[in-house]
Parts: C-alpha cells; structure tokens; sequence
C-alpha cells in the first residue's frame, strides 16, 4: 500500500476530524496567569500607569493626584526647557510633522545633519549617525558590524536591544560575568585570535544602577585586539567633565571605538545615535538594515534634539546638582533599613530590592498612594529572582522634593513591612 492510500480518508466514516487549533498564546499562559493572581489580590498593574497630565520634568497628574515623578529617565530634565521647546516649535511649522521616508531616501532634513553635528561636537569625535530610537541604534550596529565568523562578547546583564542586535546579525555571543574583567579576559583568550572581536559594554547598567569598569575592560579589550562598543545611555549628560558619558569620566573614551547612545533619556526626546572616529562608518548608512528600513525622525524631533546636546555642553551645574541628589536618597533610603543595589549611588539610578514580586507591587502602590511615581521592576528586565523598585533622578528635583520622597518612602515602607 502507498503512503498515499494510506492516509486516504474514507468518506464512509464520516466528516475529517478538524486539525488541532494552534494556539501561539500558550506560551504566555503561566505569565498571564500570575499577572491575573496579582490583580485579583486588589493591587494595581505597574506596568499600565496613565500621565493625565505632565507639568514639569519632575511632576504629574497621575489618576487625579499630583505626583512627583522619580521614575523617568529624564536625568537632566530638558522636555520642558523653553529653548529647546522653541525649536521643536520653529522646525514643526517650517518643515512640518514627519518626513515619511528613509535616511537614505527622502528622509534626511538639514535637522538631521544638524543634530549629527551637534554630536560630533558633543562627543568630539569625527563621525556620527542618528537612529529613530536607542533600541534601534543598537539593534543596526551591532548586527551590522558583527557577522558570521566574527564574535560578540557582552556582559550577562546586557540591555535587551544589544541582545537583539546580537539576534539580528549571524555572530557568535560570548556572554561573561556581569561587571568581571577577569571573566572578559578568560573568554576573549578563547577565542580564534584572527576572528573579528567586538566587546559590548554598558557605561550605567539600567537596572541596578551600577557602572561598568570601563577603564580596565577596554584595556583589556586592546590588548586581545577587539573593538569595544559602550553603550552610554544612562550616562551622557551626567558622567565626565562635558557629560561624555562613563567612558569620559574613566578616563578612557578615546579608546572606544564606538558609543551608542539615546535622545529619550538626557537629551529629553526621542531617538537613537552612534558616534565614532572610524570613518568606515559613513558606509553603514547603506547596509545597516533598522537605518536603511526604518523611516526618519520627524524634523521637530531632531531640532530638539540638536538643541538640547548643544546646551547639555554647559550643564556642569546641573550634573553636580544632579549628584547631590543621587547622593542624598541612596544614603536617605539606606539609613531607612532599605536594601539597595550598590553599596553608594554610583549613578543616577537608585534601586531598592524587595524579597518577591507581591511585595513590590505593594510597595510600589503604598508609593504612588502617597503621591510618589516610581519604576517596579522583575525578571527578565532583571536578574532572575530580582524584584525591585528602580528610582531615576532628575537634575530638577529640588532639595525639598528629595525630602520629601524620603519621608514617602519610609511611610509606604512600614505601612508595607517592608522596613521597620
């Protein structure tokens, strides 16, 4: 008998049963699962908050209650700073709302070169190339410069866009320990010392607030003859003598061969960029795919942005207020029995680690009952079994409002038992 005729249906039994209905939301049964037991519980969803209204850097109306914000990422608090409102303003009604095409097509305004200049200038550094998002610029450079035969070794607590961009391209990945030079040089001394080597590092690791050694690790990244690439992200604004970033602050940037960084965080906007001093990357304009595929900044985006780099050159006020700031509530918050990531503030992230998720949450709401807006966090945007509640300062954040989270935080604590 054939293969055929043996798998023929035979009418005389009736209707063909129905295949099995694929169902490709199974996998996140259990996930929606215990979101589901967490509701039920009568706690809010953290991951669902509404701005009604946002009347400065630093406060909002979130459902009906002013509330001071300490979870934004807007560390230098430019999205309400009236010059570069101006010029977003100047650029929407001279250019209009969008460019709906390319860099490479129609996409690229006398505003996108602008802001690719304010870079240069901000970085001093020869080359630079603006993305649509941070998690874009990662995602087209790394896979860009990285392809087969070639090897990606990154820290195990890397951005989810720089994991991507490893996915997008046809690398190896080679992950070492989080923040370990030794483990970087043992596993750069595995590797074929012929093969392309990129070394992707984080100058502030957005979860737990930490920064990297920067100064060890590039020189260890030399000396194996790879290129190293920092993401600066939650640093440039604030890190280094002009803001450059951890690279600049360790004293190290003109060894890095390319830094990555975003609008959405320092720069108050929106969108993404590389700067280097290798000129080959002019050239990635035409085959770094998430730049070539993906449509432009609209002109007001980047004339912010431009705007903003620009005066973020002279901020040195801002970055030292900004440090006191930091300094106060991780001592303030350490003196009230909570636990933290790191042992002093060594960025402008503080986290506040609590036991399990349930405990989080309540803590984070008993936080935003009293008029307080901070960022819950869990696995697999952290380490796994990690629960915490991450707070991002602003350089707008007076003195009186740092106060003022403290005594919110140790009233949320002990109405949570989370602290004595």
């Amino acid at each position: 008998m054939t293969e055929a005729a043996a798998t023929a249906h035979d009418p005389a039994e009736g209707p063909r049963p129905a295949p099995p209905k694929s169902d490709l939301f199974a996998k996140f049964a259990p996930l929606m699962a215990e979101r589901q037991a967490l509701l039920d519980t009568g706690l809010r969803d953290p991951f669902a908050i509404v701005m009604d209204e946002v009347h400065s850097p630093t406060l909002a109306t979130i459902r009906g209650k002013q509330t001071i914000l300490l979870g934004t990422y807007n560390y230098m608090g430019m999205t309400f700073d009236p010059d570069v409102i101006d010029a977003g303003k100047d650029a929407l009604d001279a250019f209009g709302a969008g460019t709906t095409g390319s860099r490479v097509l129609n996409g690229t305004y006398q505003g996108h070169k602008a802001c690719e200049e304010a870079l240069k200038e901000f970085y001093a550094m020869d080359h630079a190339m603006v993305f649509s998002t941070g998690y874009l610029a990662n995602l087209g450079i790394i896979s860009t410069l990285a392809g087969k035969g070639d090897y990606i070794i990154l820290d195990a607590d890397s951005h989810a866009s720089i994991y991507d961009g490893c996915a997008l391209g046809n690398a190896e990945v080679v992950r070492f320990r989080h923040n370990r030079v030794d483990d970087l040089d043992k596993r750069l001394a595995r590797l074929p010392p012929e093969a392309g080597k990129l070394v992707v590092l984080e100058g502030v690791y957005s979860m737990l607030g930490d920064i990297a050694p920067l100064d060890e690790m590039v020189a260890v990244a030399k000396r194996h003859g790879a290129m190293t690439l920092v993401d600066e992200a939650h640093a440039m604004g604030f890190f280094g003598e002009h803001g450059r970033g951890v690279a600049e602050a360790q004293g190290v940037i003109d060894d890095v061969d390319f830094i990555i960084g975003t609008f959405s965080k320092s720069v108050g906007t929106v969108g993404g960029f590389c700067v280097s001093n290798h000129e080959e990357l002019e050239f990635l304009r035409l085959v770094c795919r998430p730049y070539v595929f993906t449509a432009s900044l609209p002109p007001s985006v980047v004339a912010t942005a431009a705007t903003s780099i620009r005066k973020l050159m002279h901020s040195g006020n801002k970055r030292a207020h900004l440090w006191e700031n930091s300094k106060r509530l991780h001592q303030g918050l350490r003196d009230l029995g909570f636990t933290l990531a790191t042992g002093t503030a060594e960025s402008a992230i503080i986290a506040v680690l609590l036991p399990d998720q349930e405990r989080a949450v309540m803590m984070w709401q008993a936080l935003l009952d009293e008029g307080l807006y901070v960022n819950m966090a869990r696995p697999p945007a952290t380490p796994a079994g990690t629960y915490l509640l991450r707070c991002s300062l602003c350089a707008d954040h007076s003195a009186e409002q740092v106060e003022r989270i403290l005594a919110m935080f140790a009233a949320a604590g002990r109405a949570t038992s989370c602290i004595e």
